[in-house]
């Protein structure tokens, strides 16, 4: 299995950027003094695992920033944010969550901006295998338990539920 990159994101709604701004501004700013840094959708990933073909999450969170050849990062991030649309929902749930879970990203989020619904997925080790990690749904935010929203990998970054989803009606 490989992954082809999304070229032609044209069909996508401005709600789908609004999202990943709002985090990438958010939780960005506060990351400044460490050594992880937070890329929007402009950044491509090269994994042997995926034959490296280049893929674009929307949202990483990559504390190897080093780790890259011309304009492509080698490493992998520990945070991954898709936002769903129509256009790349069943991708980001089958073909993009297994290849990163493949490489280890160990937090995935998949953001439904339609719904205003965060799933948060963190990577376990499978209690059938010694080798392989599976993704495991801790939580589905929502604005009933919106207070509940956090990174996992980064406790001490704080991001409101209210500041994902600012400008979206």
């Amino acid at each position: 299995m490989s992954i082809l990159p999304m070229n032609d994101m044209a069909n996508t709604y401005i709600e789908h950027s609004i999202v990943i701004h709002n985090f990438v501004t958010t939780v960005g700013s506060q990351l400044k003094s460490s050594m992880c840094r937070v890329f929007g959708d402009s950044v491509k990933y090269k994994w042997i695992e995926n034959e490296n073909k280049p893929v674009i999450p929307d949202v990483s969170i990559n504390c190897d920033i080093k780790n890259r050849r011309s304009t492509n990062f080698l490493g992998v991030p520990r945070f991954i944010m898709e936002v769903l649309s129509d256009a790349t929902e069943q991708y980001d749930r089958t073909e993009k969550m297994e290849l990163y879970k493949k490489v280890e990203v160990a937090e995935y989020w998949l953001v439904d901006w339609r719904k205003k619904q965060v799933e948060i997925y963190v990577l376990s080790p499978d209690e059938n295998s010694i080798d392989d990690a599976e993704y495991k749904l801790i939580s589905i935010i929502t604005e009933e338990n919106k207070s509940e929203l956090k990174i996992n990998l980064f406790p001490n970054i704080p991001i409101q539920f209210d500041q994902l989803f600012d400008c979206i009606d």
